[in-house]
């Protein structure tokens, strides 16, 4: 993420800015725009949004969305996955997916790239998980280990091939090794 210099400015204001490409988020009274993806951090955000609606998405479990700016507890990130319980997804009047998402995800997964700081990604899980967040996932490509953070646990570090990663409960059927994850990188 990259810092804009720029005065502090309320979430208010921040709010009726208009969206920019790639994304800015608003932490701590400042606008910080994302990274541009690039290869591997698409591929690993492509996979895993197909692979985790295949499991929960059909059952109305749960659903996975790609760059899905979330607004809450004072601020307004933009997860590279943000996946909601199907009774949490806001709706509009009509009944259809609303446009503002005012509320933590349930699972949050992002994709470092290269350059990206480590330290702002881990603090957008840990207020995650302030909220409503059961689970974050903090994917590095480069080193091939996923970081999942429960919450009230102990961060846990998985680079073992054959380790299978830990899901939050209500997406238990969904299974992925650290290999398949790192494999969709071979495809």
């Amino acid at each position: 993420m990259v810092q804009t210099p720029a005065k502090s400015i309320t979430l208010e204001e921040f709010l009726k800015l208009p969206e920019t490409k790639p994304a800015s988020e608003y932490i701590d009274g400042k606008v910080i725009t994302k990274l541009m993806p690039q290869g591997k951090h698409s591929t690993i955000q492509g996979e895993s949004i197909i692979a985790i609606n295949a499991v929960v998405k059909s059952k109305r479990i749960a659903r996975a969305f790609p760059e899905l700016r979330c607004t809450f507890g004072g601020r307004s990130i933009v997860p590279d996955v943000s996946v909601f319980t199907w009774n949490r997804i806001p709706r509009d009047e009509k009944g259809e997916i609303a446009n503002i998402f005012s509320v933590a995800p349930d699972w949050t997964i992002e994709i470092l790239s290269p350059d990206q700081s480590v330290t702002k990604v881990t603090k957008n899980i840990l207020h995650c998980l302030s909220y409503e967040t059961q689970m974050g996932w903090l994917i590095d490509p480069e080193e091939q280990i996923v970081l999942v953070y429960i919450r009230n646990q102990q961060p846990v570090v998985l680079e073992e091939p054959e380790a299978l990663l830990p899901t939050p409960g209500f997406a238990s059927e969904f299974k992925l090794t650290v290999k398949e994850l790192f494999g969709w990188l071979l495809d």
